[in-house]
């Protein structure tokens, strides 16, 4: 038993234990039975008692609740709930008592008005009409399931404010079905544990006993809706240490800062959570701890903020608990760098698009700079290099990290011009053979062959030289006039050359493009 001052009530329900006891041993002697019906009249005579305080406790909060409705409506309303359960389970103890009674054939002595104590030694009672094999009956079954009923009926009420936690525990130990463990150290159903093999005024004892479980709990309520009953003792076993970091992520070499409390966590769940500006679904975010599962987008790269309340009742009224933390969003691990350390390449005279970016810091804190480079619209970390003179351009790029430090880092890249284009007859380059009419309708141009810019050229002149004929300068792309005639005295077999083809693009200057060779087939 547990050390300290106990209660007279407690005492006696140590007494009906050790009376179990003792009856295995004496062999259900008269005095023994005799004992356990005293046990159940003084239950019996308690909840009397108890059952008149309590209806003074309620008739208080009515008047309270109509005094005060502000303070006392919502303590008034749940006192009429918690009477309507305990009600209900009492009534339903009392109908198994009579039940008992009934199948046992036991009568009420009409002199003294009390049951025949010393006679009632049956044990195969509730044993035949509750237990079957190692299971439950249908009756064994239903009694289990208005205990767990009137269980959770009162948890329901105590759920509701954060100063009936105590309570709450306490209620769970005293009406707890979990399996015991009996002398043999084997564990067994509450019910097989209490009741199978007993005798049936030990029974029709525990019954009564359970019977003042239930209005003691009543008158316990009834009082801590009243505001009588002392807030639970707090002490620091209760407690454990919690690290709050300032942010959820840091940078090598950056020193950790948060802090460390003291604090413990609510196991009663909050009316209302609202986690960055939206509602969260109670049912489906929260533990038995009273924990709450986040999850939401956590957004671009960079620090970000967390902002919410918690909202619980206490007191009758709504308790606000902020929610305030902040994160830091890194770029996902989704891709190797991989890099050809001769290739860093930028090309003269064009865009050369590039991404630049600092891990772990957003892109309105990182600042890029070289000779020819500007920033490319809104995209984050999108620039373009335009290089300008030299042979190679260093591009310095230094970021601001949430400490007010800076980081630094720079990469270099060769400067190559433009490659000579090639020269294209119909399509085709190099040397080809064709017919005088395809000769005639072919269109000159010029293409960049293998490289990754999509810079346009047009041409603009174009040498046409036929052997044993002068050569002759034409303007634009197509042959002209003079071209077609010098092209229609050339004769089978004869090559001709499309020479110093010059073109022209948007940006840079063009060198000089490879010239194409033709032979005549007709």
């Amino acid at each position: 038993m547990a050390g300290g001052k106990v209660s007279a009530r407690q005492k006696m329900i140590n007494l009906m234990y050790l009376v179990f006891i003792a009856m295995m041993a004496m062999q259900m002697s008269k005095e023994v039975l005799s004992a356990f019906g005293l046990m159940e009249a003084k239950f019996a005579d308690s909840n009397t008692a108890t059952t008149d305080r309590n209806d003074k406790l309620l008739k208080e909060l009515k008047v309270k609740a109509d005094e005060n409705p502000k303070e006392f409506k919502a303590p008034a309303a749940r006192a009429q709930q918690v009477k309507i359960a305990s009600d209900k389970f009492y009534a339903y103890l009392e109908e198994l008592k009579k039940d008992l009674i009934k199948q046992g054939k036991y009568e009420v002595d009409a002199e003294t008005g009390k049951l025949p104590f010393e006679s009632m030694d049956k044990t195969d009672i509730l044993d035949e009409a509750w237990f079957t094999g190692d299971g439950l009956t249908v009756k064994g079954k239903e009694v289990m399931a208005n205990i767990e009923e009137y269980k959770t009926a009162i948890n329901d009420i105590l759920a509701t404010d954060e100063n009936y936690r105590g309570k709450a525990e306490e209620f769970a130990k005293t009406f707890s079905t979990d399996k015991v463990e009996n002398k043999d150290g084997k564990k067994i159903d509450w019910l097989d544990y209490h009741f199978q093999g007993f005798p049936a005024i030990a029974s029709y004892t525990k019954l009564t006993a359970m019977q003042n479980d239930v209005k003691v709990t009543e008158s316990d309520m009834f009082s801590l809706f009243l505001g009588n009953i002392v807030t639970e003792a707090t002490t620091l076993n209760n407690y454990e240490a919690i690290v709050l970091a300032d942010k959820s992520a840091f940078f090598a070499g950056e020193k950790f800062q948060g802090k460390v409390v003291i604090g413990k966590y609510a196991n009663v769940p909050p009316t209302k959570l609202v986690v960055q500006g939206k509602e969260i679904n109670l049912g489906e975010s929260i533990d038995d701890e009273g924990a709450a599962t986040l999850d939401f987008n956590v957004g671009n790269v960079g620090e970000h903020e967390i902002k919410g309340e918690f909202t619980f009742i206490e007191n009758n009224k709504e308790l606000k608990i902020p929610i305030k933390a902040n994160y830091v969003v890194v770029p996902r691990p989704n891709s190797a760098t991989i890099s050809a350390d001769k290739m860093n390449v930028v090309y003269r005279g064009v865009d050369n698009p590039m991404t630049i970016s600092f891990a772990g810091v957003s892109d309105n804190k990182v600042a890029a700079n070289a000779p020819g480079l500007s920033k490319k619209g809104s995209a984050a970390g999108a620039y373009n290099m335009k290089p300008q003179g030299g042979r190679e351009v260093t591009i310095n790029v230094s970021a601001t990290l949430d400490d007010g430090s800076k980081a630094t880092d720079k990469k270099t890249f060769r400067i190559k011009e433009i490659p000579a284009p090639t020269g294209q007859f119909r399509g085709l380059s190099g040397a080809q053979k064709m017919s005088k009419a395809g000769i005639a309708k072919g269109t000159v141009k010029a293409i960049f062959e293998d490289f990754d810019f999509d810079l346009p050229l047009t041409v603009t002149q174009f040498d046409f030289k036929v052997p044993g004929q002068p050569t002759i300068t034409v303007k634009g792309g197509r042959l002209d006039t003079r071209a077609k005639n010098a092209l229609n005295r050339a004769k089978r077999g004869q090559t001709v050359q499309i020479l110093n083809i010059k073109a022209k693009s948007r940006g840079p200057l063009i060198k000089k493009v490879s010239p194409v060779i033709i032979e005549i087939t007709n």
